[in-house]
């Protein structure tokens, strides 16, 4: 049976099945983009930007089809599929715009001669996407390398195989010329494969610990350059000052969009003990007003969770954690009565560093409440795991803010508004959130070769 198939998670039903890759067709893949290279590098930054400004109008003339496209493949809101949509075009344009700027050399002050730095792309490069942000995560893995000259194997998740050839599509459509983009419905086996191919000089992966850890030991072992994002628990910080009502908002935003599936969704929300019952009563009261619906209606903020799979593995952790002693304060879980991965949020408390969960990332609509005495024990709390992708604060102190952003080990922070993603701001973490940037000025720097060019002739 193939991998890659449409599982509506709405109903349960498979809607489309795809064959997987054979080696033939790897083979055919990886040489696609390594002869694509030796041209697609030659190109002109001017037209290269063409094809990537038409690419963005593009998903915005398609947003509506797209997003009810992305909807039956994963469950998302298909508002908020539209939300994803519109980024992705903002991505494509932001470095069609500013690609000149960020690939220019660099000049380096020398008491004699000359020395510069020019950047050059590396060559071909696999990609392996996630299913939550479809289009989202290969638009920020694919534009900043598409105008660096670098050519593209994408590996998409096996439960969005129509999202990935519509992507092809979409480039074609374009003007992108033929092997810069290769889209194979590979196996984890395959994939290994394509790492190890010395036409092959970089692997980005988004995904799961696990998955970057057998990417990264596969890169590894070839001396490749891999770029990792991985999972987040990112705390959420409410301080004794915090606008109550904003801070219940956004915690319901940054926890609940996408059905509670994002790697930098606030998954932890520390609240200090000053304003925690104002907090919890106000949160609670929020999640208890929410209600699942269709995704495809536009008023939908909640729906189902992306696979039956991934329902009943949160089950299990929630399960988990109420037998090892925590506090239900919202019940929730899976719903029986219901076809497909419909999963009721929940709110859970008193989860404490005996507990599993507690240094576990929690990939559904599942929120944890801590109670802190005072700002240095959130941040204590906040610490305490093994991730650090991002985190967000809320304080209404710009002083407190900066001096809580400083001691948080994360790659990100956000201060009076959920965790997010925007085309000119970097994306990424530290310890097992992985390493290496995306998006913004960073995200095109990951695969080029800085090359030195030092010049002692006299003047």
């Amino acid at each position: 049976m193939s991998e890659y198939q449409v599982t509506n998670p709405a109903t349960g039903e498979v809607e489309a099945t795809y064959p997987t890759a054979n080696e033939q067709d790897i083979q055919q893949a990886i040489k696609k983009a390594d002869d694509a290279f030796q041209d697609w590098r030659q190109v002109p930054l001017g037209e290269r930007s063409a094809i990537l400004h038409k690419i963005a109008d593009i998903y915005t003339e398609r947003q509506d089809e797209l997003a009810d496209m992305i909807t039956t493949e994963m469950g998302k809101p298909v508002a908020q599929g539209k939300g994803e949509l519109g980024l992705v075009a903002n991505i494509y344009r932001y470095y069609a715009d500013n690609a000149e700027q960020l690939l220019a050399t660099d000049e380096i002050k020398v008491d004699q001669g000359s020395a510069s730095v020019e950047k050059f792309p590396v060559g071909a490069l696999l990609g392996i996407m996630p299913w939550n942000f479809p289009h989202y995560q290969v638009a920020r893995f694919v534009a900043p390398n598409f105008m660096a000259g670098n050519t593209i194997i994408l590996k998409h998740a096996p439960q969005c195989p129509k999202t990935a050839e519509v992507i092809v599509e979409i480039l074609k459509d374009a003007g992108l010329p033929d092997g810069v983009y290769n889209n194979i419905f590979a196996t984890n086996e395959q994939a290994a494969t394509i790492i190890q191919d010395s036409r092959v000089q970089g692997v980005s992966l988004t995904g799961s610990e696990r998955a970057g850890a057998a990417v990264a030991k596969e890169a590894g072992s070839a001396l490749k350059k891999v770029v990792l994002e991985l999972g987040g628990s990112d705390p959420f910080i409410v301080a004794a000052d915090a606008d109550i009502e904003k801070a219940v908002a956004d915690a319901i935003t940054g926890r609940f969009g996408n059905t509670g599936q994002a790697c930098n969704a606030a998954k932890r929300l520390i609240v200090v003990e000053a304003v925690y019952d104002k907090f919890v009563q106000g949160f609670t009261d929020a999640v208890r007003a929410m209600t699942l619906s269709d995704p495809l209606n536009e008023d939908t903020f909640i729906g189902p969770m992306s696979s039956k799979s991934a329902a009943v593995n949160l089950q299990k952790q929630l399960d988990g954690a109420i037998q090892a002693g925590a506090t239900v304060l919202v019940e929730g879980g899976i719903v029986k009565d219901k076809p497909g991965a419909w999963f009721a949020p929940a709110v859970l408390a008193d989860v404490n560093d005996s507990m599993d969960v507690y240094r576990q990332e929690l990939f559904g609509p599942v929120a944890v409440i801590y109670k802190a005495h005072d700002v240095a024990h959130a941040i204590k709390i906040a610490n305490d795991v093994p991730f650090g992708l991002g985190a967000s604060i809320q304080t209404q102190d710009s002083a407190l803010a900066a001096e809580i952003a400083e001691q948080l080990e994360v790659g990100m922070v956000y201060i009076n508004t959920p965790s997010g993603s925007e085309a000119n701001i970097p994306f990424g973490g530290v310890k097992r959130s992985g390493f290496g940037r995306e998006l913004g000025t960073l995200g095109i720097t990951e695969f080029l070769n800085y090359k030195l060019i030092r010049d002692r002739t006299s003047a």
